[in-house]
């Protein structure tokens, strides 16, 4: 005779259990992947915005054109005051080159006769293509946001939507 008093679960109980997490897992894991590959990408789209915005606010703030580097755009070290090599426009994250999953890569461009660059590139690309991010961008003095999706995205490519 059982003991009506054991509890416990079968085993084929404890499969039918495992199983149903399995497929859950199966279903969501997908999803999260797509939804981190999508905020990694709005992140490179924003902080390729923020560069733009920090370039226009140097170039009006010093007189002398864009920056030469990104990290003439970011903070200053504590304690020292905000210059044209430390111009505190940028965050310290996005100024080191890379955020989210995607590196940042910025070059002047134009160099008039006082010395001056009068224009930038800049480019975000994942990290880790198809799994930080899927599409490439560029950036330039225009301050319009391109993107593509085989390779690196260049000034002919379509812009992003606003």
């Amino acid at each position: 005779m059982r003991d009506l008093r054991a509890r416990g679960f079968t085993l084929i109980e404890l499969l039918v259990v495992v199983a149903i997490i399995l497929i859950i897992a199966a279903i969501a894991i997908p999803n999260l992947v797509r939804s981190r590959i999508a905020a990694n990408q709005a992140s490179a789209v924003e902080s390729l915005r923020m560069i733009n915005v920090s370039e226009a606010s140097y170039a009006t703030t010093y007189g002398v054109g864009y920056s030469a580097t990104l990290q003439q755009l970011g903070p200053p070290a504590p304690g020292a005051p905000v210059t044209a090599s430390a111009a505190g426009l940028l965050d310290s994250v996005v100024a080191s080159g890379s955020k989210s999953g995607y590196g940042f890569v910025y070059s002047p461009a134009y160099l008039d006769a006082q010395g001056h660059f009068n224009g930038y590139t800049a480019t975000g690309n994942p990290l880790q293509p198809g799994i930080t991010g899927i599409t490439y961008y560029f950036t330039d003095q225009t301050s319009v946001i391109r993107a593509n999706t085989s390779g690196t995205a260049s000034a002919s490519d379509s812009a992003v939507a606003n």
